[in-house]
């Protein structure tokens, strides 16, 4: 994507709200052009007060102040404070009103986004970068938006009109002006170019040193089990330092800015004051008007800096444009719906000649055969990478095959709605997944339209009843973000419950009883095999003692079946499935 376009595609939000964009402009141009007018007012103000101070002073006959001429003249600067004030305001309160818009547009399209390009793509992409996306990128767009916009305009226009009044008021005098804006412009990017690597290295050490500080405290116990306090000290006091000598470098090069610009305004300053003076002594230049011109030197060095302390943000937005528009542009899940599921399924299933890659020229399933009948429990075990979690993905169409294919009561599912053919599925991972809700609504997510009396069957079927009412607030109570306020299966039983609601007629378990003690373990084999009753069941196992009431135990290595049977048959076979069997049992014993 070239750079430039990311602006102009971002238009393609903006002008959805052109009106608001256009008062915030328009208000804007206004708020410039009346902080332009006043030191031309003040002036005004200036000038004819002295003139009148001078001809009483000089005893001229009848001379005395204007007061009616100064009163039109403190009237106009209060009208234009007046204009000023509603200009700015206004400006901040539409752009605001657009660019809010405009983000929650673009994280709107980003929520839709995400839910249609494939599973394959959060494969490639880590969970940090993509949350990146979501939050920083988008939140360094709405503040590039939020705070640049308005200074970009105000700036130039700013800059047009001082340059216009400095030209009407004297053409010599305006030169100095005019000569003092590249110069500003230059030093201050040149400063800018020096400080910004080193403020992009202490971003990188800050992020060194928080990511040092919460794997310190997440391990807090291991580092003072093994006595590494010391150690760990040591290293953080590096990464400390080094932060403290980037962090000066960065600061006192960035600081030399103030510095370097008052210098070229305090010198055009002093040259308009000496010339100025000459002019007004010479009856030249009016000593209103070399106020506003001491003014306006100001008002040239203000918006030069701002644009030059801009041009960074705006680099950082167009950055994560990319990046936004990167997920936006990715390829949507293919689903051309051919088929209709009438009803539900039985849960008959068949992979016919199946072949898959995950990477072209590297096949990990060939000629994969399998008929299950409906209601039936196939076991799936063999060692890691043998193909265990493919399998389940190609027959939940989270990736789709490379030959042959799956069937579901006769249906190629490449030729259903994936929507509607995954509503036929459950599925109870090793990994428990609970979201920052009630229990109650966290069990209703299997089943949105579940009344509570059915969530209460669920959880009783799932012999999570009991737990649930022992828990402050019962059903209502409010899982934490990370669900780490209930014990892991406690967690488990909650996504049986879950999984029940839903009724699928179809189950996906990998099994996780590893990890929990002997009386939930059984509870949750006691659950899991409420839940199997009349569906179809595919179960990853990792304890082979679970799976010996399996109609069929399929044993994969690189892809392909080695054995299948049931638990006596490949017992008996004394090949592989024995072999892994005994060392379990093995184990068990010791």
């Amino acid at each position: 994507m070239k750079s430039q376009n990311v602006f102009i595609r971002l238009w393609s939000y903006l002008k959805n709200y052109k009106l608001a964009l256009f008062l915030a402009i328009s208000l804007k141009i206004v708020s410039a052009v009346m902080n332009v007018l006043e030191p031309f007012v003040l002036g005004l103000i200036i000038t004819e007060l002295t003139k009148n101070i001078a001809a009483i002073v000089q005893g001229v006959p009848g001379a005395q102040i204007n007061a009616g001429y100064i009163a039109i003249l403190l009237g106009l600067y209060a009208l234009r404070a007046l204009f000023y004030e509603i200009g700015s305001y206004g400006s901040n309160f539409y752009i605001t009103r657009a660019v809010q818009n405009t983000i929650r547009d673009l994280r709107q399209d980003l929520s839709q986004k995400i839910n249609r390009i494939p599973v394959s793509y959060f494969d490639k992409h880590q969970f940090g970068d993509m949350l990146g996306r979501f939050t920083s990128d988008v939140e360094t767009v709405s503040n590039a938006l939020q705070q640049s916009f308005l200074q970009v305009i105000n700036a130039v226009m700013t800059l047009i009109l001082v340059i216009a009044m400095v030209l009407y008021l004297n053409f010599q005098l305006a030169l100095v002006v005019i000569i003092s804006m590249p110069l500003t412009y230059f030093s201050a990017q040149f400063i800018l170019k020096k400080s910004q690597p080193f403020f992009k290295r202490q971003a990188n050490v800050l992020g060194d040193m928080n990511g040092f500080v919460q794997e310190n405290l997440t391990g807090f116990n291991v580092i003072k089990l093994y006595g590494r306090e010391e150690a760990s000290a040591q290293q953080f006091a590096q990464i400390t330092d080094e932060l403290q000598e980037v962090g000066f470098k960065a600061s006192f090069i960035s600081g030399v800015m103030m510095p370097v610009l008052h210098a070229i305004s305090d010198s055009a300053y002093l040259i308009i004051a000496v010339w100025g003076g000459l002019k007004v002594m010479a009856g030249q230049l009016t000593i209103g008007n070399l106020q506003a011109f001491v003014q306006y030197v100001w008002q040239i060095s203000q918006p030069i800096q701002t644009l030059t302390q801009l041009a960074g943000m705006l680099q950082s937005a167009k950055s994560s444009l990319e990046r936004i528009f990167q997920v936006l542009d990715e390829a949507d899940e293919l689903n051309q719906v051919t088929e209709e599921i009438e009803g539900n399924l039985t849960g008959q299933v068949s992979f016919n000649h199946v072949d898959f890659q995950y990477v072209d020229g590297k096949p990990l399933i060939k000629d994969f055969n399998l008929d299950v009948e409906p209601g039936q429990m196939i076991a799936i075990v063999g060692p890691t990478g043998a193909g265990k979690t493919t399998l389940i993905n190609l027959l939940m169409r989270f990736y789709d095959v490379t030959d042959g294919s799956i069937t579901v009561d006769g249906h190629d599912i490449r030729n259903l709605s994936r929507q509607a053919y995954r509503r036929q599925f459950g599925m109870v991972l090793q990994d428990a997944w609970l979201y920052e809700a009630s229990i109650k609504e966290n069990l209703r997510f299997g089943n949105l339209d579940a009344t509570d009396e059915e969530i209460i069957a669920a959880a009783k079927t799932a012999n999570v009843d009991h737990f649930i009412r022992t828990l402050p607030g019962g059903y209502n109570m409010e899982m934490n973000q990370e669900s780490s306020n209930i014990s892991l299966g406690q967690k488990q039983l909650l996504t049986i419950a879950r999984a029940l609601l839903a009724d699928p007629k179809i189950l996906i378990l990998d099994e996780a009883t590893s990890s929990v003690d002997t009386r939930l373990e059984l509870l949750i084999q006691k659950a899991m095999k409420r839940l199997m009753e009349g569906r179809t069941s595919f179960v990853i196992a990792h304890r082979l003692s679970t799976i010996q009431e399996a109609d069929k135990i399929l044993v994969l290595n690189q892809g392909q079946i080695m054995e299948q049977g049931t638990h006596e048959s490949l017992l008996e076979a004394k090949g592989f499935y024995h072999d892994l069997y005994m060392s379990q049992f093995a184990k068990q014993a010791e």
